[in-house]
């Protein structure tokens, strides 16, 4: 679930974090930093599992409106086409996420029933709503695209979620449109035919992208003094202390790399680091980063400084 952009983002904001807290304690922030990273799952967990209450709240919703005295006709024989609609299905008799849910402890829909009850308004008001539930036959692509256009049309844009998320965890702020990115994917990409098959995301790809976060944070504070020495005289016109704080760790982490990371292609530092800093820090940044990087590459090169290992790692 976790790629490498996402990793160089989290190790960015441990190291922005570390130097806002004026913090020296290494093993401290490398903690932090990974339980932050462990809390991506969480998100995960949580969001899938809001479509698994949403459907369970609706299903109690008729239960308890057949039981009424005086129920009309429409509730002594609702359309159920919404509670028997096989991707939530699917996801409420999931033993993996019911497994995942029940390891990690996620219970916040169970607390937090309000916001079930206001999504699921906000559901059955949905365009997407109104023309599936126009008949009372599910199948199963019917019942797939349902549940994916409702995930990324109503759920993951509330701003009511979003805002209790935030204040959940102020680390998910940029972990959210990755998981979301991730469930629509997941749910766009069941077929009849594997639908069996969903699983809960492994966190990191591989067992080399969790030392990457390690290596990259504990390589880029452990240097970065040598780190900055690279860039101080490549910037003649900019007084230090001008050089926004954010610039400064991406021009460190982006250093980091092309030194002490042979496997890693040059062309694969720099585009990453620049999009980080277009999304992160001021709209002339990537700009003035890849001017500074452009000129130690060159520099590296001539120098022979430049190691890489690999083909077309240059």
């Amino acid at each position: 679930m976790l790629n490498r952009r996402h990793i160089r983002v989290k190790v960015m904001q441990s190291i922005y974090a570390m130097h806002q807290n004026n913090s020296d304690n290494m093993e401290k922030e490398e903690k932090f930093l990974f339980n932050s990273i462990e809390n991506i799952r969480d998100l995960y967990l949580i969001m899938i599992s809001a479509l698994v209450e949403i459907r369970n709240s609706e299903e109690e919703y008729i239960e308890k409106s057949l039981k009424k005295h005086l129920a009309t006709a429409e509730e002594r024989n609702p359309n159920r086409k919404f509670v028997n609609n096989q991707v939530l299905q699917l996801l409420n008799e999931s033993n993996p996420l019911s497994i995942a849910m029940e390891d990690r402890k996620i219970d916040n829909w169970k607390r937090n029933d309000d916001y079930v009850l206001l999504l699921l308004e906000d559901i059955k008001a949905s365009e997407a709503y109104q023309k599936y539930m126009h008949n009372r036959d599910n199948n199963w692509e019917e019942d797939r695209q349902f549940v994916h256009d409702v995930f990324t049309e109503v759920v993951a844009p509330n701003e009511k979620l979003y805002e209790y998320l935030e204040d959940n965890k102020l680390t998910w702020i940029d972990d959210i449109p990755l998981v979301n990115t991730f469930i629509a994917k997941q749910l766009k990409a069941l077929t009849v035919e594997g639908k069996d098959a969903y699983y809960v995301p492994k966190l990191y790809k591989d067992a080399d992208d969790k030392e990457f976060v390690r290596n990259l944070f504990r390589k880029t504070v452990l240097n970065e003094v040598e780190l900055a020495k690279e860039f101080i005289d490549k910037t003649p016109n900019w007084d230090t202390e001008r050089i926004a704080e954010v610039d400064a760790i991406i021009l460190k982490m982006a250093i980091c790399e092309f030194l002490k990371f042979p496997s890693i292609p040059v062309k694969v530092t720099i585009n990453e680091y620049l999009e980080l800093a277009k999304e992160y820090s001021t709209p002339k940044s990537s700009i003035f980063i890849n001017g500074i990087l452009d000129n130690l590459i060159k520099d590296y090169q001539a120098n022979n400084k430049l190691v890489k290992t690999g083909r077309g790692l240059m």
